[in-house]
């Protein structure tokens, strides 16, 4: 492919924070994040028009000029196609699986009532809390309690802020939406790297969720570092039980 001298998006990989924000605005899917870092997937998808700039909180995106590849609009929307696709297969295979997975399984339940008088309640003071989106540089979690907790559980749990998270820096995600070898990567990063003081899993008891525990297991034997770990079994209803799961 011919080169040419044009505009380009340059990234400061030191500024970025793996936010994502900008992988939203480029319409052309020419951004990616990368090992926890906003990266150009082919400089012949960028347009170089910065309609990204803006989306970035830490100015970490840049026009420049230099030689690359034309702009390559046909290509770029193939691209984005193409990956849309996949994102849409991952998500919609589960609701297909004949696992019987109580997880997908409606139902109707007693709900947990809880009394708390006088206690105050705050949400996590940090973003972003999704698994896949927290850099392991990010400084909230240096010598910081983590609790890496099932999506459904804030919203299953009354006392989700005022017991499971209180104090603590948040990461969510879903096993069984998401890629869980992307979180043992990214949580073995997050060990190994940040200086966290301690780590625990809160997930809910359907079947599909121990993926949750088991990417936080497999994460820490890759890290290499000796750090023990809890888990807490969220029923459907709200209710927990407790148990050291290794270390």
């Amino acid at each position: 492919m011919n080169k040419v001298v044009r505009k380009i998006i340059e990234i400061d990989e030191e500024r970025c924070d793996g936010c994502g924000l900008c992988v939203l605005d480029c319409a052309e899917g020419a951004i990616q994040i990368i090992n926890g870092k906003a990266k150009i997937v082919k400089d012949e998808y960028c347009d170089g028009l910065g309609a990204c700039l803006g989306a970035c909180p830490q100015d970490a995106l840049h026009i420049i000029e230099r030689e690359a590849p034309e702009f390559d609009e046909e290509a770029a929307m193939a691209w984005v196609k193409e990956r849309d696709a996949k994102e849409a297969a991952v998500k919609a295979a589960p609701k297909s699986s004949p696992c019987g997975c109580m997880g997908s399984q409606v139902q109707s339940m007693k709900t947990v009532e809880i009394k708390v008088p006088g206690n105050k309640v705050s949400g996590p003071g940090h973003w972003p809390l999704k698994i896949r989106l927290v850099p392991p540089t990010a400084p909230y979690l240096k010598n910081a309690d983590v609790l890496v907790a099932a999506d459904c559980a804030a919203a299953a749990s009354p006392i989700f802020h005022s017991e499971f998270a209180k104090d603590k820096v948040v990461l969510i995600g879903c096993p069984k939406f998401d890629d869980t070898g992307e979180y043992v990567n990214k949580l073995a990063d997050i060990i190994r790297t940040s200086g966290i003081r301690s780590i625990s899993v809160l997930r809910m008891e359907v079947p599909c969720c121990t993926g949750l525990s088991r990417a936080l297991a497999d994460a820490i034997k890759l890290s290499g570092v000796d750090i023990e770990a809890k888990e807490t079994i969220m029923t459907c209803g709200g209710a927990k039980a407790q148990k050291t799961m290794f270390g």
